[in-house]
């Protein structure tokens, strides 16, 4: 049994992959698992308290995640002006006489457009539906990926049967390995929460680091879309039936 949302996006969606610098752009096409995972802790962090919430946290941690996109994603490159920490230290670049600490450049950035609404799909480790404590969480996330990468809820979540899901065109198990594939589709590297991962590794006040591979893990995700058209601007994804 899994518990099914529909979000529909209310500004563009970015989220660089886990490998990426600083200073990369590109983008991945939809949310992690770890970004959706992350999302729920927000969620529960804002509606709960950091004291109910760290029990709860094995359970976020261990979802199983199904997403569905629209029929449609388009990939919109454009440069922009961004500001950044001087190499060298504080300057005075404008003869003004005050020192500063933060240069302006140019920067590559990929923003994601969807034709409609995103489906994710929740499932505890023991294959059931949402807890009723995890269920409520849905109605709080707010963005996804990026700050400013706004999500709107378009119902109250349902639940819904395994069988149903496959016979759903679209859906892809995020949390586990692919057997099947498209050899069409289009390949994302994805992470997702370790299976050792704690409370205080994510806890972005506690200093305590994750190590790639070992507490945030990767998986090669093959999506069922294929690209339809490009140009200089945009690259323009469409689901393969």
């Amino acid at each position: 049994m899994w518990t099914v949302a529909h979000y529909l996006p209310a500004a563009l969606f970015s989220l660089k992959p886990a490998t990426a610098t600083s200073s990369g752009g590109k983008t991945l096409i939809c949310p992690t698992p770890f970004a959706i995972k992350m999302a729920l802790l927000d969620a529960a962090l804002r509606t709960r308290g950091e004291v109910a919430v760290k029990p709860l946290w094995k359970d976020i941690r261990d979802l199983r995640l199904m997403l569905r996109l629209p029929a449609q994603v388009a990939v919109i490159n454009t440069f922009t002006r961004i500001v950044r920490p001087k190499k060298n230290g504080p300057s005075d670049d404008d003869g003004t006489g005050l020192l500063t600490p933060f240069g302006s450049t140019i920067a590559y950035r990929e923003y994601v457009s969807f034709g409609g609404a995103l489906g994710l799909a929740f499932q505890s480790t023991s294959g059931e539906a949402l807890p009723e404590f995890l269920a409520e969480l849905l109605y709080h996330i707010t963005y996804l990926g990026k700050r400013g990468g706004f999500m709107q809820l378009l119902a109250p979540p349902e639940s819904q049967e395994d069988a149903a899901l496959a016979d759903a065109a679209g859906w892809v198990m995020l949390t586990a390995d692919q057997s099947s594939f498209s050899f069409e589709g289009t390949l994302q590297i994805f992470d997702d929460c370790g299976p050792k991962l704690t409370f205080d590794q994510v806890d972005i006040y506690s200093g305590k680091r994750m190590t790639l591979g070992k507490d945030r893990i990767l998986r090669h995700i093959v999506l069922p879309y294929r690209l339809a058209r490009s140009s200089r601007g945009f690259s323009l994804y469409e689901r393969i039936v």
